[in-house]
Formats: C-alpha cells, structure tokens, sequence
C-alpha cells in the first residue's frame, strides 16, 4: 500500500511562464510572487520537479497529490488555470505515477479531481460535485484569497485566522447539506478544516443529533503538530485523517514527527489506509 501527502503545491513550467509574464497579480517579479493580498519571495527551486521527487524520498512519500493553491488567485485568472492543466499534465506522465494531479475546479480527464477555495464551496459549485462523483473523483477544499487584515495585523494574520476561518465556514456548509446530497463524493478538507472539529460540541450544543461526522469526508494534517491532531483524533477518530504536508509553503517534518508520535496505527491510517480508499 503507497504512502500518501494529500497536500503539495508545485508549479509547472507553463506556470511559471505565464505569472512571468503578466504585468498585474497574480504575478512573478523576479523572485516575488506579488498577488492582490500582498508580494511574498519565492524560492522557485522548491518548484523543480527532480527536487520535489528527492524530498519524498526524504519524508518515505510515494505519492504527492498536487493541488493548484486557490491563493494563487487561479479562480479570476483562466490563463493560469490553462497552464497549470497543461503543465500538470507533463508532471505526472514524467513522475512515473508519483505526481497526482486535481484540476482547478473541474472534471477534467488526467486528474484525480478537482480543486476548490472554502469560499467557491460557500458560493456554490454547481454540478461539480456530481461530475465528481459521478466520476469517482475528489474534492479537495483549501483556503481562497484572504480578506484584507487588520492595518496592525502582523504577516501570520491571514495564514492563522482568515484560512482558518474559511476553512471551518466551508466544511460546516458541506456537512450541513453536500455530503447528504453526494454520499458517493470523497471530500478532503484541507488545514483539518480550519479545526472545525473542535466545534463539533458546539454545533450538538445547538442542534442536538446533527450528523456531522461523515464517512466520506477526511481532514488534512498541513500545519498541525500533536495537540491539534489528538483534538481531531477525540473528534472524528482515525478513520477520517489523512496526511497532508502543504509543501513547499510548509515544512512537513514537525507534522510527520507527530504523527509518528501518536503511534504506527494512526500513522498507518494517515498516510496509507486513508489516502488510498481515497485515490486508489
């Protein structure tokens, strides 16, 4: 059985070509992504894909799920999109099936499914979810351009509150009425969810024997040390986690030394069982 990280981001060449030669966000000026919420450096070595392929190697990954990070800011920008189909494409006929693509909010031939921001989730998806399903595909859900933060706010502002914000909003919409409507739909929600399931007494707090536990719904690990995941574990149990890493926005070893720290099943469960009733 492979081992799994459900959550990486590379970008491909056609990519690169194109953010370099746009003249307003989403956009690369030099080594500076500069997109509507802000410019941030880039190390566009930890793009190429021989490098990606020696640091799962490193972390015993078999296979890295790919997403195209709706922060990219893809969702208002088709050119972008294109590319990255194009290019995703060539990476993973090149990866000798170690790169596995989702699309930008499509079924599209060659990718496992698709990716989504928590915000196009709350707007609606249409009838992406039953092409999907449909399909045997997946919905993977992660965090969308952020609001503008506070004048004050310091650089994690967005990344710990706005994400997180998304994250929880998105995933109480989809267990409030999507995974009843698309049982057959796998649905990954990346950063745990925002920590939706610490909310979960809550929600029973105010609606007594609401169903928010679904079989068909798994939470990402990208970001979370050992007290996050023993939260979720309490929650959701095993059965509903998958490693996700975030890479190259996040270094995955503190993630993967918690995981390892909470036993072989979990770990096992994680990055093995899970990922594989997913994308297997």
């Amino acid at each position: 059985m492979p081992s799994y990280d459900v959550h990486q981001h590379l970008w491909p060449a056609p990519v690169l070509e194109v953010l370099r030669a746009r003249r307003e966000p989403p956009r690369l000026d030099g080594d500076v992504l500069e997109l509507a919420e802000g410019r941030f450096p880039v190390d566009l070595r930890e793009h190429d894909p021989a490098e990606r392929l020696r640091l799962l190697d490193r972390d015993g990954v078999d296979i890295a799920v790919l997403s195209p990070a709706p922060t990219l800011e893809w969702e208002a920008c088709g050119e972008l999109a294109d590319a990255y189909h194009e290019g995703a494409r060539e990476l993973a006929a090149s990866s000798g099936g170690r790169f596995l693509p989702l699309a930008c909010g499509a079924c599209l031939e060659g990718f496992a499914g698709a990716c989504v921001s928590a915000a196009a989730l709350l707007a609606g998806l249409g009838d992406l979810p039953a092409a999907l399903e449909r399909a045997g595909r997946v919905l993977f859900v992660h965090p969308g351009p952020p609001v503008p933060p506070p004048e004050s706010a310091p650089p994690w502002w967005c990344a710990v509150t706005d994400y997180t914000a998304q994250m929880q909003a998105a995933y109480f919409a989809w267990v409030a009425d999507g995974a009843d409507r698309h049982p057959g739909l796998n649905v990954v929600f990346a950063i745990l969810a925002g920590g939706a399931p610490v909310q979960l007494e809550r929600l029973q707090s105010r609606e007594p024997g609401r169903t928010a536990i679904h079989s068909n719904v798994y939470l990402d690990t990208a970001s979370y040390g050992r007290r996050a995941l023993e939260l979720c574990l309490g929650s959701v149990g095993p059965g509903r986690l998958v490693y996700g890493s975030d890479v190259p926005v996040v270094d995955p070893r503190p993630t993967l030394d918690a995981l390892a720290a909470l036993g072989p099943s979990v770990e096992e469960a994680a990055r093995r069982e899970n990922p594989t009733r997913i994308f297997g």
